[in-house]
């Protein structure tokens, strides 16, 4: 048994505004959607549970594109977004932080009730991830936050992170059931855990899976089993920088929406007339939802579709996100009628992008890049946290003034 990934992340302060958190849980909604569509629930899953996807998924929704905050807030954004629209979907988000981490027992049975599944089961894996994280290996990290993705037929992602105030870093942990189904079938298997420590119970003949699982990794050394799955280590600078991004990549994302051949061409594949702005964003989502793993290993580069909070690599440009929301709107509302012409659109517009990629070669220019970012900023509603800030300052001298 092992986990599927892990990614090691600079600690981060600070909040998700609620301008943000809005548009996250809308493009992180869609975005699952067209997943699930395409390639079905399993495929989802599975995503989830690799740590280079989930980077670059936080990335293009507008999150810092490397600190910790990352996780909690895309997970935060899935579970407001595709909970309520779980009946049709059929994928149920549990957990969260803190509290939220305490109720996700609860959460699993009430679910597995809805859904005549194995509550037990479910919820004995929950703990048993969570276990194995912060007890089994001791590598300085404690659990803080542990997200649950569910499918109807049953099958699980585990998102979970932990801090080490002594590094100032944050491990993210996944898991993904398809890899661990030792523990899911073992049905007397369990773990009883208190507020300072952990029983294991492994004097049940059933659960012998359990039991070999994890004394070989409790025996391990803590980077020989690291080392087993794949594993991202984000460096500590808050700016996005040119060796962060493959630059052949990004040249074919900057091409398709700045060169009017290209543009006018991809325009036509997703049947809109869109500005280059929004192209550049599109192509980016379109990527995400149909891009294989090897696509991932920069999730710094799909920062470029809706900038960062913190204004890393550029503000968040709410007029193109807006705009983007809308044409990925469109698209999964006309396929639920039948017509799936625009969201076919994505597919080809990612091949297309490879096509450029391959064919042209091109290379950013990463300075030019984010000169030119910065410089539209204003015009398509750039905007940081900064500038919240900015105005609450100002709110705050006009409210002593009346004084």
């Amino acid at each position: 048994m092992r986990r599927s990934g892990t990614a090691d992340l600079p600690l981060h302060g600070g909040r998700v505004p609620a301008w943000l958190a809005e548009r996250m849980t809308k493009l992180g909604t869609a975005i699952s959607e067209m997943v699930v569509r395409e390639y079905g629930r399993p495929e989802l899953l599975s995503r989830l549970s690799d740590p280079f996807w989930f980077q670059s998924l936080g990335c293009v929704m507008g999150m810092d594109w490397h600190s910790s905050g990352i996780t909690t807030s895309v997970l935060g954004a899935l579970k407001r977004g595709l909970n309520p629209r779980a009946e049709e979907l059929g994928i149920y988000v549990c957990g969260g932080r803190g509290r939220h981490s305490r109720r996700t027992p609860e959460e699993l049975r009430t679910l597995a009730d809805k859904l005549s599944l194995d509550g037990d089961s479910l919820v004995r894996s929950s703990r048993l991830t969570a276990r194995v994280d912060n007890n089994a290996i001791a590598d300085g990290f404690q659990l803080y936050l542990h997200g649950f993705i569910l499918s109807r037929e049953g099958e699980w992602t585990v998102v979970q992170q932990g801090m080490n105030d002594n590094t100032g870093r944050a491990r993210r942990y996944h898991w993904h059931s398809a890899s661990v189904r030792d523990f899911t079938l073992a049905p007397h298997t369990a773990i009883v855990g208190e507020p300072q420590g952990t029983i294991m119970n492994l004097v049940d003949a059933q659960a012998r899976p359990a039991q070999d699982a994890l004394l070989s990794i409790a025996h391990d050394h803590p980077d020989k089993t690291l080392a087993e799955a794949r594993k991202l280590t984000l460096p500590a600078h808050h700016d996005v920088r040119a060796e962060n991004i493959d630059l052949k990549r990004l040249g074919a994302i900057l091409a398709l929406a700045h060169e009017q051949d290209f543009r006018d061409f991809a325009s036509l594949l997703l049947l809109e007339t869109l500005g280059p702005r929004t192209l550049q964003s599109l192509a980016l989502v379109a990527e995400v939802v149909h891009g294989t793993p090897s696509r991932f290993t920069d999730p710094a580069r799909f920062s470029f579709a809706q900038g960062g909070k913190d204004g890393h690599p550029f503000p968040v440009p709410l007029k193109t996100y807006d705009e983007s929301l809308a044409v990925l709107r469109r698209a999964l509302d006309r396929a639920k009628l039948g017509n799936t012409e625009k969201i076919d659109g994505f597919k080809r517009l990612d091949r297309f992008t490879r096509n450029i990629e391959q064919r042209f070669l091109p290379q950013a220019n990463f300075d030019r890049a984010i000169a030119h970012e910065r410089a539209i900023s204003k015009s398509i509603g750039g905007r940081t946290v900064m500038d919240d800030k900015t105005v609450m300052r100002r709110e705050t001298r006009k409210q002593l003034s009346l004084f």
